[in-house]
């Protein structure tokens, strides 16, 4: 199994829950998030003051899938977050030792 983790813009947010529901994942958590990476914020004018922003709003996307369709879920995210400008964000994989389903006890795949 692996976790797969997203961190995109927000307004893309419903492209890829989209994107993920048509390749059948059951369940995914989103939480606000924010930071930068190369584009290192921007600056803005609020009432004819310029002031940087240094953390720009994004969010991040969770998932637990098995290994077989880890790349295809990826492949999901990262074409429907996809707007080519910078900021776009990262999508990555990290592998998972279990999962249990905490209702029922269920351990591993069936947790899923």
């Amino acid at each position: 199994m692996k976790l797969i983790t997203a961190i995109v813009k927000p307004y893309r947010l419903d492209e890829v829950k989209t994107a993920l529901q048509e390749l059948g994942v059951q369940g995914l958590t989103v939480t606000e998030a924010s930071g930068y990476g190369r584009q290192r914020g921007h600056t803005e004018v609020y009432r004819g003051a310029e002031y940087q922003v240094d953390l720009v709003p994004k969010v991040r996307i969770e998932v637990v899938v098995g290994d077989a369709e880890a790349d295809a879920v990826i492949d999901a995210v990262v074409k429907a977050a996809h707007t080519g400008k910078i900021g776009d964000g990262k999508v990555w994989a990290v592998p998972v030792d279990t999962v249990v389903r905490v209702r029922t006890g269920e351990r591993g795949p069936d947790a899923l």
